[in-house]
């Protein structure tokens, strides 16, 4: 009351002035200020309305998709994250009902690229399904008055809080080491110079300390060699749209569906398979067994068994790999190993021990003596042979490892759909592509380090520029997942091998030309032939030196 009597005799003092001016913008000021409290108590009401995220959820959908098509492609990609905080921002609010109604509305425009995501977000049905562990044992110990507990926590224990599904392992003490300490023991390994000493000192070293004589046979078999290399590049087919590879396919038969891995040497004179059983399986097309002759004559049942044995490791075996002169071999097990063979000795020469969790694939790099590998404790890490700890440490993906042609750098796939370029030197992730729809499956780099081509589960290829990062040309023609990759040797074709049994030649040789000169085309590969086994998935492909497409798998009566 008081402060309306005021007003009245200020508002009658101008004008018994005159002071007409200054009655007007006492005026106006009175109306703003009213304006202003009405509009907070209606924004207070609006921040508590759960239509509030429907309708600006609606509006921003609307416009990105009436959007300029040149903008629209990356407009459409902030729904995906805003639709997600959306739904949870409701569900924390404790409005259920609304945020089902919310995510069923809007859900079919996600659906193509995170199916999987949606599924499990659709299990959310209360705000405590948002909280993790380390919120509800702060939550229990202050409810609970356990100061003392409280305090030793606070002062003596450390938390690293990560997103994503708690653990359902009761006794998984590997899971706290690796988020914990393995993080700074993965930044100390990375900090260290990857070459202690060059591969042409070593050499020397090597030479310098073994007799002549040993001297002699290792400048032979290295003259053999850069022979049969030179050999191969004077021998080499020219491929091309109108010429295409011959094609060998080995195929592993009564394996009853043992089979998990294949390989073939770069020459093709032996053939690799890794086994649930624990075993590696080692063969040769071009005779009774190809490899030394130290185990025909050891082997007294060697007449009854066309294959050498390999046997060390405790689990499947999941991944196997040449070294490029196809002396040494690597394979991966679940038993969380890598075992490095001699191809001539028959032997197993050192075990490698590092990752916590199956090792899903393991490569040698383009010139020997390093090795990549990929598990499911998401790490990919860098060896050298002669080392038994890892070189470089690389966090976060746990699929496929490819090396690129200039040992540089190396490329993951997982299951996040993404595939990632890592810096060998720092540990660095470089690049990361998004594009796949579901699980990257297969990986391979180009013969000129430009193209990086990724297979999926869902059949689908993409080629990517590793310069600018963009998808080159997506492929759409096999009908199941795409297991292996490989480019011709002048990077002209693209080979690839899925489970629906075929291999498929792809002509990358027009497209990157079209792409030189038209950066805004939308071109894609062509298909050039596609080849079909009987009833054999394709497990693995290689372009030998002479540029002959090797490929295996394993005959399967029920597909």
């Amino acid at each position: 009351m008081e402060d309306e009597e005021m007003e009245k005799k200020v508002q009658q003092y101008l004008q018994r002035k005159g002071f007409r001016l200054t009655e007007l913008a006492l005026q106006e000021e009175r109306n703003r200020i009213s304006t202003s409290s009405v509009s907070d108590v209606a924004l207070a009401r609006s921040e508590n309305d759960p239509a509030r995220y429907y309708d600006g959820y609606s509006k921003l959908r609307t416009w990105a998709y009436s959007s300029l098509d040149q903008y629209k492609h990356e407009l459409l990609r902030v729904l995906y994250p805003v639709f997600i905080h959306s739904f949870m921002d409701l569900v924390a609010e404790g409005h259920t009902q609304e945020a089902r109604s919310f995510f069923h509305t809007f859900r079919e425009d996600h659906e193509l690229m995170h199916s999987r995501d949606l599924q499990k977000l659709e299990g959310i049905l209360s705000p405590s399904h948002l909280e993790y562990s380390y919120e509800l044992l702060l939550q229990y110990l202050q409810k609970t008055q356990a100061l003392v507990v409280l305090g030793i926590i606070n002062e003596r224990t450390t938390f690293d809080v990560s997103p994503g599904q708690p653990s359902l392992i009761s006794d998984d003490t590997d899971v706290v080491a690796l988020v914990g300490t393995k993080k700074d023991l993965a930044k100390q390994i990375n900090l260290k110079e990857l070459l202690e000493d060059s591969v042409e000192e070593r050499m020397e070293k090597t030479l310098l300390e073994s007799d002549k004589t040993e001297a002699e046979s290792k400048d032979a078999d290295a003259e053999d060699n850069n022979k049969s290399i030179l050999e191969d590049l004077r021998n080499r087919a020219q491929l091309n749209s109108l010429a295409l590879p011959s094609v060998s396919f080995y195929t592993f038969l009564n394996t009853h569906n043992g089979l998990n891995c294949s390989s073939i040497s770069h020459d093709g004179s032996l053939v690799v398979g890794g086994f649930s059983d624990s075993s590696v399986k080692a063969t040769s097309p071009q005779g009774e067994n190809g490899l030394s002759q130290g185990e025909r004559t050891s082997a007294s049942d060697y007449g009854k068994r066309p294959y050498t044995l390999f046997q060390g490791h405790s689990g499947p075996v999941y991944s196997a790999a040449f070294s490029p002169f196809g002396d040494f071999l690597l394979s991966s097990s679940s038993d969380s190993t890598i075992r490095l063979w001699s191809t001539k000795l028959n032997a197993n020469l050192v075990c490698y021990k590092g990752h916590n969790y199956p090792v899903w694939d393991v490569q040698f790099s383009p010139v020997g003596h390093y090795f990549a590998s990929a598990s499911h404790d998401r790490t990919a890490r860098i060896w050298s042979m002669d080392k038994i700890q890892p070189l470089r440490i690389m966090a976060g993906h746990l699929s496929d490892v490819d090396w690129h042609v200039n040992c540089n750098y190396i490329a993951t796939g997982s299951s996040d759909k993404t595939v990632r370029l890592w810096d060998v030197q720092t540990g660095e992730c470089i690049r990361m592509f998004i594009g796949h729809r579901s699980m990257v499956l297969s990986l391979a780099m180009s013969p000129d380090g430009r193209y990086m081509a990724s297979g999926d589960e869902d059949g689908t290829i993409m080629m990517w520029d590793l310069s600018s990062g963009r998808c080159v040309s997506p492929l759409g023609g096999h009908s199941s997942c795409v297991w292996s990759l490989a480019y011709s040797c002048e990077g002209a074709l693209l080979a690839s091998g899925s489970a629906d049994c075929t291999v498929k030649l792809w002509d990358v040789a027009s497209s990157t030309k079209v792409l030189k000169t038209d950066d805004t085309s939308t071109n894609r590969l062509r298909m050039l032939k596609t080849l079909r086994t009987k009833s054999t998935p394709v497990y693995t492909l290689r372009f030998s030196r002479r540029n002959l497409l090797f490929a295996a798998g394993a005959l399967s009566l029920g597909s």
